[in-house]
């Protein structure tokens, strides 16, 4: 069998029970047993996830956990070392990294006894036993999109602490160190290093009281490169205090010996070995230790990550300009910022704990809002044939990929035993920190420090900047967490554009090929996607606006937005083959889906216009819209009325009509709504059991696309996408931070998409939830459509006369310039 069991584990806070999967063991020197996962057993778990960066995470895959095998980078396979022992009584246990496996047979040195895992938003929290005391590592990496200095800073904390289990006092000491892997791929690279104080070097200097940190850096760095996605440029720190510990000492040198020596004496001795060199030779590792002496609790932090003083070159102004981070203007200089940021952990925690009810209340509230009545029923310890949580009966045949099937007609049904909020919330907590950790913030070149340049890394796809076509997917996530950061993200893209450094007639499609240098594409050689690039900027700037009641941007932005107005009106009912969002899939002549991107990017465009006074280009971009659509359900929908096609004439196609969710964000009544019932319908007809494919070409599927199309969908179809996503999150092979794209029959990850920010998309259904609850500040400037004429099929009949097949339409190779 290719999947096991989704099962649930209640937990206690503030009305949520959090779904865990069971079967996952650990292998361990003292006992072979599985870990409890909560609220799901994701691929790979978050832990210092801030920026493309600092981006490290611990993986499942293999049965495995955090003491089980190496901390990695984002990017496939990639290690980065990070170890952590803690000594008790004498004997060393190790929470953290599989760093011991390098020592020779000790027999006080012990792998500790994985208890639990669990995560939310902010954190992920890894128990163990260690003998006679429970130990708890807590990864956090705090997200408070409202407040862009802290957001700006590239530093998470990890702070482990234990509990007697046996209320006796034991001798307690720790160690963590990290490994220069950090900063560079490149293994033989000279990597230079120092303990500092502030801004002053240690070596054989004992701490008494103050933090102090490791600094790490290339020798000869490039600034502004990367090499398989790390940096070649910038700061590696790793940081910690004594935290009330009788003696807190440190050391930088060849990992096998700082770890032996803990191992045996559980202290450092304060040395900086001078002997600078790279990963691969005598690996050098910066460790920190704190003995305790007596007790029976005790706790320590760190803080790591990547720290650059220049982040990105941006062309502004006819040439590319070195941009600083946005932390610089909040606090200083890179010390400042260490400083702050450890001084700073209470706060961040207060502002986490925020983040993190709002967002469990809200998925509370969205559930209330929209209910689905279930009664209480045991968990099966196997899916066959039964009754589900609804009181519907079921078919299920482990031996195929369909799924859950209605008996009577053999659609599709949701996971049976699963609660919907439950499944959701653990997605979203997921999400969270994956979909801000492909953020820098940025001083503007200006000069003008009151509004920042945020910059997006399309991680993983292909490294461009800014894609319009990923901040799209990722857009609900920042309407829902902060909309301001969206204009941020635009602003670049905008001003580009805006100031004649771009030459067409449509959007651009990115800010430049190779992060983080955002040199946009002045000769227009780019990937265009002229339709989907067009419809996206339009709806997010009228997002925006909804969200905020930022008028004053609408106008400001209006010619720009006009303009891709005016090609959509010409190039989007019947669109030419061209790329899509989806150009992983090939690219395909008349879309029915990117049509109706347009088409709705029309309509919202009406509504700008509306706003602004422009009531002329109102009323006529709602009118083209209303006869569009129209003439869109005449080619795009099947005639057996059961479906729309992937492509109009192409009979046996389907795919998700996911473009449709801003028609119910923005509330636009464009599409009509026997659309919608007929699409929900459908999915159920030809989902599987990972979910509905993203369309007939493949079984792959898209984990934006569907939740998106959940929101626009009847409850009972929501379900089978929301618990659907859950089941495959609790049962993929997978061992790779979060992936957007996977199969729906084996569940396995389709190739290399992992860490992208696209998982913004997750959070559809609250941005659509917070937009029908009327917390946007302003609902002004809507226009009413006009009435619909009926409908002239001898002109629909002509119109599709035009069309071609996907192999003789003409391809979009030399787009019109303006």
């Amino acid at each position: 069998m290719f999947f096991q069991l989704y099962t649930l584990l209640l937990a206690v806070g503030v009305g949520i029970a959090y779904a865990q999967h069971p079967y996952h063991a650990i292998k361990n020197a003292d006992v072979d047993h599985p870990p409890a996962y909560s609220p799901a057993r994701p691929p790979s778990i978050p832990l210092a996830v801030r920026n493309p960066y600092t981006s490290a995470w611990s993986s499942t895959g293999g049965q495995g956990t955090l003491n089980s095998g190496d901390v990695q980078f984002w990017r496939s396979g990639k290690s980065i070392g990070w170890e952590g022992i803690v000594s008790i009584d004498g004997i060393s246990y190790e929470y953290l990294g599989a760093g011991s496996q390098n020592l020779p047979v000790l027999v006080n040195l012990k792998s500790a006894v994985p208890k639990s895992i669990t995560y939310d938003s902010q954190y992920s929290n890894f128990t163990f036993a260690a003998g006679p005391v429970d130990l708890t590592a807590s990864f956090f990496s705090p997200v408070t999109p409202k407040d862009l200095c802290r957001t700006s800073i590239p530093l998470s904390y990890l702070t482990t602490s234990i509990q007697a289990t046996d209320n006796r006092t034991h001798k307690v000491a720790f160690y963590s160190d990290i490994n220069t892997q950090w900063i560079t791929a490149v293994d033989n690279s000279t990597i230079e290093w120092d303990f500092r104080k502030g801004s002053a070097k240690l070596n054989g200097t004992r701490i008494l009281k103050d933090s102090s940190s490791v600094w790490a850096r290339l020798k000869n760095p490039t600034p502004f490169g990367e090499i398989e996605d790390m940096p070649l440029w910038g700061n590696l720190t790793y940081s910690s205090s004594p935290n009330g510990a009788s003696n807190f000492t440190y050391h930088g040198g060849r990992a096998i010996d700082s770890r032996y020596d803990f191992a045996m004496s559980h202290f450092l001795d304060n040395y900086v070995d001078p002997d600078f060199r790279g990963s691969n030779q005598k690996e050098p590792v910066l460790a920190f230790a704190h003995d305790f002496g007596s007790v029976s609790q005790a706790s320590v932090r760190y803080s790591v990550g990547i720290i650059q003083e220049e982040v990105m070159q941006y062309f502004s102004g006819g040439r590319l300009r070195k941009l600083k981070p946005w932390w610089s203007k909040c606090y200083g200089d890179a010390n400042d910022m260490i400083s702050f940021h450890w001084n700073d952990f209470d706060e961040s925690q207060r502002l986490a704990r925020q983040f993190e009810m709002q967002l469990r209340n809200d998925v509370e509230d969205y559930y209330r809002a929209n209910p689905a009545v279930t009664r209480d029923r045991d968990i099966e310890p196997v899916y066959t044939n039964g009754t589900d949580q609804f009181g519907r009966n079921y078919t299920f045949d482990p031996n195929t990929g369909y799924g859950f099937m209605n008996p009577n007609d053999f659609s599709g049904i949701a996971i049976p035993d699963v609660s919907e909020s439950q499944a959701y919330y653990s997605i979203l907590a997921l999400s969270t920190r994956q979909a801000m950790g492909a953020l820098t913030v940025a001083v503007p070149a200006s000069g003008d420090s009151s509004v920042p340049l945020v910059f997006m890394k399309e991680i993983s796809s292909d490294g461009n900047i800014n894609t319009v076509d990923v901040i799209y997917p990722a857009m609900p996530f920042f309407l829902y967490a902060n909309p301001e950061l969206l204009k941020y993200m635009l602003e670049p893209l905008i001003q580009t554009q805006e100031n004649g450094f771009y030459p067409f007639a449509f959007s651009m499609h990115d800010m430049g090929s190779n992060f983080p240098n955002a040199s946009g594409h002045q000769d227009g050689r780019e990937e265009w996607m002229p339709v989907e690039e067009s419809g996206n900027m339009i709806i997010m700037a009228y997002a925006y606006y909804m969200f905020t009641g930022n008028a004053d941007y609408l106008e400001a932005h209006y010619a720009l937005l006009d303009r891709f107005a005016r090609y959509l009106v010409d190039n989007s009912l019947i669109p030419a083959t061209q790329g899509s969002t989806d150009d992983f899939a090939s690219q395909l002549a008349n879309q029915t889906n990117l049509a109706v991107k347009g088409i709705v990017g029309m309509r919202a465009m009406a509504q700008i216009s509306g706003v602004v006074g422009r009531q002329d280009d109102a009323e006529e971009y709602s009118s083209t819209a209303a006869k569009y659509i129209q003439q869109w359900e005449y080619l795009g929908v099947d005639p057996s009325k059961s479906h729309t096609l992937l492509g109009y004439q192409w009979r046996s196609s389907w795919g998700l009509l996911y473009n449709a969710y801003p028609d119910k964000l923005f509330d636009l009544d464009l599409i009509p709504e026997h659309i919608y019932q007929m699409q929900s319908k459908w999915y159920l007809t030809v989902s599987q059991v990972f979910g509905v494919p993203l369309d007939c070409r493949s079984f792959q599927t898209k984990s934006d696309w569907q939740l998106w199309t959940a929101a626009t969908c009847s409850p009972e179809t929501r379900r089978l996408f929301v618990n659907g996503l859950a089941y495959w999150l609790n049962n993929t092979r997978s061992d790779q931070p979060l992936t957007d794209l996977y199969s729906t029959t084996n569940g396995d990850q389709v190739g290399a998409f992992t860490n992208r920010p696209v998982v913004g998309g997750h959070f559809s259904l609250l941005a659509l939830h917070k937009a029908n609850e009327g917390r946007m500040k302003s609902a002004g400037g809507r226009i009413s459509a006009p009435p619909s004429s009926s409908r002239n099929l001898s002109s629909f009949r002509t119109l599709s006369k035009t069309l071609m097949s996907a192999g003789t339409v003409a391809d979009l190779s030399s787009p019109h310039a303006e």
